[in-house]
């Protein structure tokens, strides 16, 4: 649906995007991801449109971004990170003006219109002036906009930055469901979300993709040592560190800080470990054994893959790239 090739774009003399290419399949909802100035917002206004690129081939859905503009539009919902609304309009008469101007005729608004504010749940700001919404229910607008058309294709750019977490939620919960009509790229500094929408990331860094893959096997792919979550009863802390760091396939061990104290508490007394072991050295037995030999209760001995932030971290940081 998206397809990117040998794609640039320079502001001058200043490259924003260097000669990336990938592609976006049907059905497919992805995490584009980079840090501030890594080229993210550049990319997709080129995909949208918006901007033409300097050099490269950008199709959607078939058309051409540059030569076929107005087909690739119609095919596309686009959320850019500043919404443009208009705030002293109401939300239905917003979203019949947005209709109008995409050629949509009084009876496909008319018949799309009541879906579309039912499925961002603005029923009861339907009569509304966009103005007084809260910062949330202005993206869930936003949102109606891009879809009110029914586009093949959707691209969001930060669609949860700025609003309270009880929307992130929400927000979070409506773009998992619209990525089962559409394509979807969406772009995020917020990477648990893009951990429990996406099944797929892209990477980007200093306007070149560095990383293209599901996050499971790009964990596996940069995972330098094997890391383990342990549950152990009647061991002080110090002493099964200690006990660990002895083990010959040992990197380091701690405590897991990721666990609330309620968490612990539910626990039952079983305290929270992360041990880094080399990869595959069999650690997990040797552990296991090591908690049994001293007599220690054994709750449990997970495996645990790398988080994204840690993935994220691995792309992006220079010393990481130039090794």
């Amino acid at each position: 649906m998206i397809k990117v090739e040998h794609m640039s774009k320079s502001y001058g003399p200043y490259p924003a995007v260097i000669d990336i290419s990938f592609e976006v399949l049907r059905g497919e909802i992805v995490g584009f991801l980079g840090p501030n100035g890594a080229g993210k917002t550049t990319t997709m206004r080129v995909i949208t449109g918006f901007t033409p690129p300097t050099e490269g081939v950008v199709t959607v859905s078939g058309y051409d971004v540059v030569s076929h503009s107005l087909d690739v539009r119609r095919h596309i919902g686009y959320l850019p990170e500043t919404v443009p609304l208009y705030l002293d309009m109401t939300v239905t008469d917003y979203l019949k003006y947005m209709g109008e101007i995409r050629g949509m005729n009084s009876a496909w608004v008319k018949d799309r219109l009541p879906l579309v504010i039912d499925m961002v749940k603005l029923g009861e700001y339907r009569n509304t002036l966009v103005g007084r919404l809260s910062k949330g229910y202005r993206q869930r607008t936003g949102i109606a906009q891009a879809i009110l058309h029914e586009p093949d294709v959707l691209i969001l750019d930060e669609p949860t930055i700025g609003i309270d977490p009880i929307q992130v939620v929400e927000t979070r919960e409506l773009i998992s469901d619209l990525g089962r009509e559409h394509t979807l790229l969406l772009s995020s500094h917020i990477l648990p979300e893009v951990s429990a929408i996406c099944s797929r990331v892209l990477v980007i860094n200093d306007g070149r993709i560095v990383a293209d893959d599901d996050p499971d096997a790009l964990s596996e792919k940069l995972q330098h040592a094997e890391r383990i979550e342990v549950g152990v009863r009647g061991a002080e802390a110090p002493a099964f560190i200690s006990a660990m760091r002895e083990i010959s396939v040992v990197v380091d061990a701690r405590s897991d800080q990721r666990a609330s104290i309620i968490q612990r508490a539910e626990r039952e007394n079983f305290a929270p470990f992360i041990v880094d072991a080399r990869p595959n050295a069999n650690a997990a037995e040797q552990v296991a054994k090591t908690v049994i030999d001293n007599g220690w209760g054994l709750s449990n001995l997970t495996p645990l893959p790398m988080t994204l932030e840690e993935i994220f971290l691995e792309l992006t940081t220079e010393e990481n790239l130039g090794e």
